[in-house]
C-alpha cells in the first residue's frame, strides 16, 4: 500500500509544542509539516492546500488580540475547503469543543503525554 504525502498544518500559539510536534510529525510520518503561530497566518497560506491542519482549540492566549482555534476553523470551513483538523486542547472532554466537532468527521486530541503518537495514528489512518 502507498502512502500519500499529505501537507500538515501545525497551528498552536506555545512555539515550543509547534517545534516538538514538527520534529515528530517529520520522523514518524512522510508527510510535509508547517508551522503557524496564529490562525490568521495559517489563512494567509490556505493556499499552500493543507490536507490536515492541528489547530489550537486556544489558540489566542499568547496575543489576546488573534482569533481562537474554533474561529479559525469555522473561517477555513466557510470557504469549502476539504481539509480535515485535529483539534488540540489542554481540556480533557471539553464539551464544547466536542459538541462542535461531532458532525464534522473532524478529531479531538488533548494535549498531553499521548498526544503526538495519538495525532500521528489519526493522520496515518486517514491515507
Amino acid at each position: 500500500m502507498s502512502i500519500t504525502v499529505k501537507k500538515i498544518f501545525v497551528v498552536d500559539d506555545n512555539v515550543m509544542l509547534t517545534m516538538l510536534m514538527e520534529d515528530y510529525l517529520t520522523s514518524h510520518t512522510p508527510h510535509e509539516v508547517e508551522v503557524f503561530s496564529t490562525g490568521e497566518e495559517c489563512i494567509d497560506n490556505l493556499h499552500r492546500n493543507p490536507d490536515v491542519i492541528i489547530l489550537d482549540f486556544n489558540l489566542n492566549s499568547e496575543n489576546p488580540d488573534a482569533a481562537n482555534g474554533e474561529q479559525i476553523m469555522a473561517t477555513i470551513k466557510a470557504t469549502g475547503n476539504d481539509i480535515h483538523f485535529i483539534m488540540l486542547s489542554g481540556q480533557e472532554g471539553d464539551n464544547a469543543i466536542l459538541e462542535k466537532l461531532a458532525d464534522t468527521g473532524d478529531n479531538y486530541v488533548v494535549k498531553g503525554e499521548a498526544a503526538f503518537a495519538d495525532i500521528v495514528h489519526l493522520i496515518m489512518e486517514r491515507n
